[in-house]
């Protein structure tokens, strides 16, 4: 359990006197904040920068969630000066280690527990907000329920935020049912994620053994929201339809069988690593792929091999080499049972 209290330094404070024109309003302050620098990650180089970054502005993959969604920072000054998260985030890119030795801390190497150290490390920064606890641990005599992914006060009130990163597969035909969208490993369901955000994680804030916690944080009142990033991947060849309630600004790429990979002339594909799943790949040139070294890896790669994220790249101006498009490498019979 991490408890944090407290304005960042450098902060502003709540925001007192603004005009309409000046607080934004609707889907736009709520859930997409910082449209204008959507292509910001694309821009930065230090891989970690780039996933701060992309955790911040990348767009929700639902627009329509069983359960009520807010960006996690509507609520502060960056909302309305999105100039200033510009500026900070630069900075970082020109020297990370303040936030090198931040996620130097995190323990796990599971991926959403990287993205909410993300989201820690900005919630914590970000003038207008006052972060109260992550990972607020909720336990019953010696058993723990669960917890709570972020507790944070803004000029809205205070607020109780789950975080989750997740890349879907969707099925072959219609996909319109969220539980037809399957994780790489087959052991999650967009539906089931879903269920138990609107059923358990979001709900628990208001029970007993939350709220005397949160009492001792000094919070009475709060509301409880979901923010769920990541990519929706697309079958190749044939169609899904979207998940009911998809963001039509969602993320996404492709997945195909190994039967189907076909590779075009001059393109120039390599595997992620799991650790970099999130922002769009930047690659030096010294180290992109060539043609021959991608098919050496896929011919010793084993038929059964879990699902692997490829990346297509292109050459940029400055010599570096910009992922223009992802897709998911799966095995002749995936789906298979988990």
């Amino acid at each position: 359990m991490v408890l944090l209290r407290g304005f960042a330094a450098g902060d502003d404070g709540p925001i007192m006197g603004e005009t309409t024109g000046q607080r934004q309003t609707g889907y736009a302050r709520w859930m997409m904040p910082f449209a204008l620098l959507d292509d910001l990650p694309r821009q930065l180089q230090r891989l970690t920068v780039r996933d701060l970054a992309w955790a911040l502005l990348s767009p929700p993959l639902l627009s329509a969630p069983p359960c009520p969604q807010r960006h996690p920072l509507a609520g502060s000054l960056w909302a309305d000066q999105p100039q200033r998260l510009e500026a900070w985030l630069r900075e970082l890119d020109a020297d990370d280690r303040p936030l090198r030795e931040w996620l130097a801390k995190l323990g796990s190497r599971r991926l959403g527990h990287y993205y909410e150290r993300l989201w820690q490390f900005a919630l914590g920064h970000a003038p207008g907000i006052e972060l109260l606890a992550a990972s607020l641990a909720i336990r019953e005599g010696g058993r723990t329920l669960g917890e709570l992914d972020i507790v944070l006060r803004d000029r809205d009130g205070v607020h109780h935020l789950e975080l989750a990163i997740k890349l879907y597969l969707g099925p072959e035909g219609a996909g319109r049912d969220p539980d037809t969208w399957l994780g790489p490993g087959c052991h999650d369901r967009l539906g089931s994620k879903l269920a138990h955000l609107a059923g358990h994680q979001l709900p628990m804030s208001a029970a007993a053994h939350s709220r005397e916690l949160l009492t001792q944080l000094g919070v009475e009142q709060l509301q409880a929201h979901v923010w769920l990033g990541g990519y929706l991947f697309y079958p190749w060849p044939g169609h899904a339809d979207a998940p009911q309630g998809a963001n039509p600004q969602h993320l996404r790429g492709r997945w195909l069988r190994r039967r189907d990979w076909v590779m075009a002339e001059g393109e120039r594909w390599q595997p992620l690593p799991r650790h970099a799943w999130l922002a769009p790949a930047r690659v030096e040139a010294n180290e992109c792929w060539q043609a021959e070294q991608f098919a050496a890896w896929l011919h010793v790669l084993e038929r059964q091999a879990p699902a692997q994220l490829l990346v297509r790249l292109s050459e940029e101006a400055d010599g570096a080499w910009q992922e223009a498009e992802r897709v998911f490498l799966v095995a002749d019979d995936w789906p298979y049972s988990p």
